[in-house]
């Protein structure tokens, strides 16, 4: 089975609503496909090829986009570089990941001074290019069109990120397209019949992720720059949102916003959060107010995961899900045993496709186990019927007198009080 995808949809209709800029710009789908269309044909004259990375660092705007889906028909990775970085992260990023263009915008050109890569940067600037030379000339599709993908740098809290690298497979683009569509059906969404709000930067994995793909489902993508509930809720209720992709706080920051009552939100459908564990408490006032439209699912940047609808969660409250179907997940002991139901383990995950680290050997081995199976080091137990229950990062636990103490726990408790923005629980020796 394979959905129509964003290219579909715009050649039945180009004037249809595509994306609606923070600042309310409205991009028409023809435009979008246009301006896609031309970078990826001047990437191509530029010398990037099958597997080259083009490097993005880009605020929430729709020509981050027109970038991911000209580099997704070239064959090309697209490294997102999280634009709060300093000159020397983002630097190492570009430099590590060998981008052969990197492309951004006047208030981030610092961060890239260094790099060996081409800079090109909105309206231009100093010792860089104008990215305008890559929106011109023909918007016909590009030559020599191959499906090409994300590679997101991960896990640098401890130290330098690394990427996460999946092989590109040697098929045109509209496979793939369709199967990142086909995965919002999970969810219970339909083509052609939705609007997805962007709340987050789109640096991170997901977010992308859920945004293109929504593109493809024939949605149109709201996106917003600077996150507020006020911003949220306004939008929500001018656009119809139907969707949208979120993480707890912003959840209880909607909760605690006086006005939120006095904003329509009955058009929401699909209202999708993950990337950290969210308190049961903040969980059933959502669903109160919004209604059955909760969803959660577990995954990390290297793959995934479970998935739980809000009927599902009502009956096993505080569960991340059962696995997808192309995913299956197993609690190891530190044995290596697999733990028996409702006992806290290492959460391992095993999915279709592999990854790498980019240029980590010794980290990637790590990171596998001899049956096929990755973990980034989440504890966690499946009851009896399947269901995932997380408990934190294995790195973040807390042991006093022999006891294993979750900081996750001690969060979910204080972010309920009405006096708490939000709060971080870490452990520290006593000697």
């Amino acid at each position: 089975m394979n959905l129509p995808t964003f290219a579909f949809w715009t050649t039945t209709d180009r004037d249809r609503l595509a994306i609606v800029g923070p600042h309310g710009a409205e991009i028409s789908a023809g435009e979008l496909l246009d301006a896609s269309n031309q970078i990826a044909r001047n990437l191509q004259a530029l010398g990037v090829q099958p597997n080259d990375v083009v490097a993005l660092c880009l605020a929430n705007r729709p020509e981050v986009f027109a970038v991911a889906l000209a580099t997704a028909q070239i064959g090309a990775y697209l490294v997102p570089v999280n634009r709060h970085l300093t000159a020397h992260e983002a630097g190492y990023i570009a430099t590590d990941s060998g981008a052969k263009v990197v492309i951004t915008e006047a208030d981030y050109i610092d961060r890239f001074a260094d790099t060996p890569a081409t800079v090109y940067s909105l309206g231009g600037g100093e010792g860089v290019r104008d990215l305008n030379e890559l929106v011109c000339g023909p918007t016909d599709p590009p030559e020599h069109r191959r499906a090409g993908g994300v590679m997101t740098y991960t896990s640098g809290t401890t130290g330098l990120p690394k990427g996460v690298r999946r092989p590109l497979p040697d098929a045109p683009p509209e496979p793939i397209a369709s199967s990142y569509a086909m995965f919002l059906l999970m969810y219970g969404m339909t083509p052609n019949d939705g609007v997805h709000l962007v709340t987050s930067p789109l640096y991170h994995t997901a977010v992308l992720y859920f945004a293109t793909s929504c593109l493809h489902l024939g949605h149109t993508v709201v996106l917003m720059d600077k996150w507020t509930a006020q911003g949220m809720l306004e939008r929500v209720q001018t656009y119809r949102v139907t969707n949208s992709h979120m993480v707890p706080t912003q959840l209880v920051r909607l909760l605690d916003y006086d006005d939120r009552k006095a904003y329509d939100v009955s058009s929401l459908r699909h209202m999708i959060h993950s990337a950290a564990p969210c308190p049961i408490s903040v969980k059933y006032a959502m669903l109160e107010w919004w209604g059955d439209v909760v969803y959660e699912y577990y995954a990390a940047s290297e793959g995934g995961g479970t998935m739980v609808t809000p009927q599902e969660w009502r009956k096993k409250p505080g569960t991340v899900g059962k696995p997808w179907q192309t995913a299956e997940i197993r609690i190891l002991t530190d044995e290596g045993d697999i733990a028996a139901p409702d006992a806290v383990g290492t959460v391992w995950i095993k999915m279709a496709q592999g990854f790498e680290y980019h240029g980590d050997k010794d980290k990637t081995d790590k990171a596998w186990n001899t049956d096929g199976f990755f973990t980034v080091g989440d504890a966690g137990y499946m009851d009896a019927d399947g269901y995932l229950f997380l408990c934190d990062r294995k790195a973040d636990m807390i042991i006093s007198g022999g006891v294993n103490i979750y900081p996750a726990e001690i969060e979910a408790v204080l972010i309920g009080h009405p006096n708490v923005l939000d709060v971080a629980a870490f452990g520290v020796p006593d000697d």
